[in-house]
């Protein structure tokens, strides 16, 4: 079982520090463990992966994060706030599963509309739509609606969204699972060239081997039932990358490594 080391000069850059951290959900047919002893350190700059089978918990980690639920025991700050200060403080942008556009809106008023709920001024507001469309290559659709747009170009907009509050890290709960993989792969590209352009903090939860490796400067497996860290691995590619990469042989060094930590971690016989 993987034990994280802290020391001083790694928390005080972290924008993510986790420490012990446990979740309990009580039910009727007694207590569901979720979450097991997590310490993990995520800093400035870093794109996370988390992986592992349904049930891992690797959602459930990423919804503590953003304080959609709440740890039953240990400690975690997200720059150096609690989640729910942090929430309020509007220090991160959430991407879901799917792209959650309101489909009487336009793509522009779809992506303001976190930034109406702030109070920004119109002239604000549409410099930040305009900026985060043409961050995620939708300049041009402003005005169409989400029925209007393939499903990869509404998750490109539900980033967007995300972005426009200016957030300094971005949790994204499988935003492209949905997708065919041609248009999965394009948006791996796209979302690379993002991280590369804003130099944001990304956590980044996902099934695919591939796709954690391919994104991730550090990839986090996870093993199920409760979820624990079974594995952190520190990427040793290059920050630029293209799709070619994954033939090579330190991409799947790297996957075979991720693997192997699923397989110890007993994630394949969790898989229906």
């Amino acid at each position: 079982m993987y034990e994280a080391l802290t020391t001083q000069e790694n928390q005080a850059s972290a924008v993510i520090d986790i420490a012990q951290l446990s979740l309990t959900f009580p039910t009727s047919d007694g207590d569901v463990h979720a979450l097991s002893d997590i310490n993990l350190l995520i800093n400035q700059g870093d794109f996370v992966s988390f992986i592992g089978p349904s049930g891992c918990g690797k959602t459930t980690l990423l919804r503590v994060i953003a304080d959609l639920e709440r740890a039953t025991a240990g400690s975690i700050q997200v720059n150096g706030l609690s989640p729910a200060e942090a929430r309020l403080a509007r220090a991160y942008g959430y991407v879901f599963q799917a792209a959650a556009l309101y489909p009487w809106r336009t793509i522009a008023r779809n992506v303001a509309l976190p930034l109406e709920i702030m109070g920004l001024n119109s002239r604000d507001i549409e410099q930040r739509v305009r900026h985060n469309l043409e961050l995620v290559n939708l300049s041009g659709f402003e005005k169409k609606y989400p029925w209007q747009l393939s499903g990869g170009m509404q998750q490109r907009a539900s980033i967007a969204r995300a972005l426009a509050v200016e957030p300094d890290l971005l949790l994204m709960d499988e935003p492209f699972g949905a997708l065919d993989e041609i248009v999965r792969d394009h948006l791996n590209e796209q979302l690379l060239q993002l991280w590369a352009k804003t130099n944001k903090t990304v956590v980044f939860v996902t099934h695919s081997i591939p796709e954690a490796v391919y994104l991730s400067s550090r990839i986090v497996v996870m093993s199920p039932r409760p979820g624990r860290i079974h594995d952190i691995i520190d990427s040793d590619l290059p920050r630029e990358r293209d799709l070619s990469i994954r033939e090579t042989p330190e991409f799947l060094a790297l996957a075979n490594r991720v693997r192997d930590g699923l397989r110890a971690g007993h994630s394949y016989d969790e898989v229906a």
